[in-house]
């Protein structure tokens, strides 16, 4: 079903008597945002962002070793009633962490997507402002086509350009 729309939306220009030819433009969009300068400031930003969860959870967990190895060290001369209290009170801290970890993934993905969408969005940008400047048609993303015709057109170097980015 995905075929027959591009073919229809291909050739619907050229059966409704279109006077040009369709003008098909190529690029490799991974490439082209590895290059993206606020690249570097995102990632900088989520590595400042990891780091601190990973401080922050290395210091629950070196709190938790530290009362297990207390709770070791002691749990001979303890009675029951003592030692299911530290019991309770390491499963909670256990669970604690597990509960941080999960929430310091589910935080980390959420600003990855909040920090890289300005840099995604000033991308698809500048591939539009170069399609619409140089006349093409379509620009597809090179890593989803099959086939490129020697007469489709490379826009890395026009969309770079755009960009700034040498």
């Amino acid at each position: 079903m995905k075929k027959l729309i591009l073919i229809l939306a291909l050739a619907l220009p050229m059966l409704a008597g279109a006077e040009t030819t369709p003008k098909f433009g190529y690029i490799n969009t991974q490439e082209l945002f590895a290059l993206m300068p606020e690249l570097k400031a995102a990632q900088a930003r989520m590595d400042s962002l990891s780091k601190q969860y990973e401080d922050m959870i290395m210091g629950m967990r070196e709190e938790y070793n530290k009362k297990e190895a207390e709770y070791t060290q002691k749990s001979a001369t303890m009675t029951d009633a003592m030692r299911k209290i530290q019991e309770e009170e390491l499963y909670t801290m256990g669970q604690r962490i597990q509960t941080a970890y999960q929430t310091a993934q589910q935080d980390i993905q959420t600003k990855q997507a909040e920090f890289l969408k300005p840099v995604q969005e000033r991308m698809v940008k500048a591939i539009e402002a170069v399609g619409t400047r140089e006349g093409f048609t379509y620009i597809f993303d090179s890593a989803a086509t099959v086939y490129a015709a020697p007469s489709a057109t490379n826009v890395m170097e026009s969309v770079k350009k755009e960009l700034g980015i040498k």
